[in-house]
């Protein structure tokens, strides 16, 4: 063999070991799949996903079922390239930025509680819009989940404390107490009134600055709802805000006469406020595909995703808007007698 060859053939075993070896090195991205679906009108392991008690409910036919997307990869168990390349080339999976899902110096256990409490939060949200849209009253306190070690809030908010008041003002959910801390400089004092473990008392804190200058005091909240009935919601491992429209509609079915869905197999997707709107989500494509392997013929949409949603949409699924849960249930209402208007996303 002679010298050039012999080069030529180092040069292609040199390039081909470096490919390889350059294929399963970890790369910083995150691959999106559609996920499982599961009918909030059904049964997870040999449970209800909605189990209502202390009040009537009714039967219930057909399906109304949330949808999720399924990851690979994060901080903890990055992707090599070659997985990279594959998704690239999948028309059903989306590749896109770790730091998109998850935030940089963010610890992946903090991530995955805070998913929990979304989850948590979205539950209780679908209920009360559920009671609201059926005019059943019900109160809400606001508690904390738990402080991040270093913040203002460490040590001196506790687990499990309800925050009654903040400067003064009453706390009736979540967003208030955040806001009020917003509305103050970092350094500023704000008083939290508390109840702990029977007593009030109050706590002055602090912000600091955050990563973007905005004040924190690090404290993760949770509105919590005292409804007159209990409401179980069991969906396993499933984490995040975006069930909260399925999961309204299913409470709300099984709360009234009649069958909701005339027997279809509705899916969908959104997250839920008390008060009935209905919000956008990511990993839209990866939802639609994944309802439609589960046999959905109608996917309710956020107005927000429409856009989106309409260009990636498979073949026989329909595209409803949702924009409230009020709107959903009309919709609902009018595909199964046939009567009314069902808004459509823009094409």
């Amino acid at each position: 063999m002679s010298r050039r060859a012999l080069t030529l053939l180092l040069a292609g075993f040199l390039v081909l070991a470096f490919g390889v070896a350059g294929a399963f090195r970890p790369v910083p991205y995150v691959v999106l799949s559609p996920g499982p679906t599961e009918n909030t009108l059904g049964e997870l392991e040999k449970k209800p996903v909605i189990a209502i008690s202390g009040r009537q409910t009714y039967p219930t036919s057909g399906a109304l079922s949330l949808v999720t997307v399924a990851y690979q990869g994060g901080p903890a168990a990055q992707i090599d390239l070659l997985t990279a390349l594959r998704g690239w080339i999948d028309p059903d999976v989306a590749v896109v930025p770790q730091e998109t899902i998850f935030a940089p110096n963010r610890d992946p256990k903090e991530v995955e509680e805070e998913n929990t409490v979304e989850m948590t939060n979205s539950q209780d949200s679908a209920t009360a819009a559920a009671l609201n849209e059926l005019k059943i009253p019900y109160s809400m306190v606001v508690t904390v989940v738990s402080t991040e070690k270093g913040k203002p809030a460490d040590g001196k908010l506790l687990k499990g404390d309800e925050i009654t008041t903040i400067d003064g003002k009453d706390a009736k959910d979540v967003d208030i107490v955040s806001s009020t801390v917003k509305a103050h400089k970092p350094g500023e004092e704000v008083v939290f009134g508390v109840l702990r473990g029977g007593q009030k008392i109050e706590v002055p804190l602090r912000p600091i600055a955050g990563p973007k200058g905005q004040p924190q005091v690090g404290v993760l909240m949770q509105t919590k709802y005292k409804f007159p009935f209990d409401v179980d919601i069991n969906v396993g491992d499933v984490g995040g805000p975006s069930a909260g429209l399925m999961f309204s509609l299913g409470i709300f079915d099984k709360l009234t006469p009649g069958e909701l869905t005339g027997g279809k197999k509705i899916a969908g997707t959104g997250t839920i406020e008390p008060t009935g709107e209905v919000g956008p989500i990511g990993g839209i494509q990866q939802k639609m595909i994944g309802a439609k392997k589960a046999g959905a013929t109608v996917f309710l949409t956020p107005a927000d995703n429409c856009g989106e949603a309409v260009q990636a949409a498979p073949d026989g699924l329909r595209l409803v808007r949702a924009d409230t849960l009020h709107a959903a249930v009309q919709a609902l209402d009018a595909l199964r007698t046939g009567a009314g208007n069902v808004p459509a996303c823009p094409s």
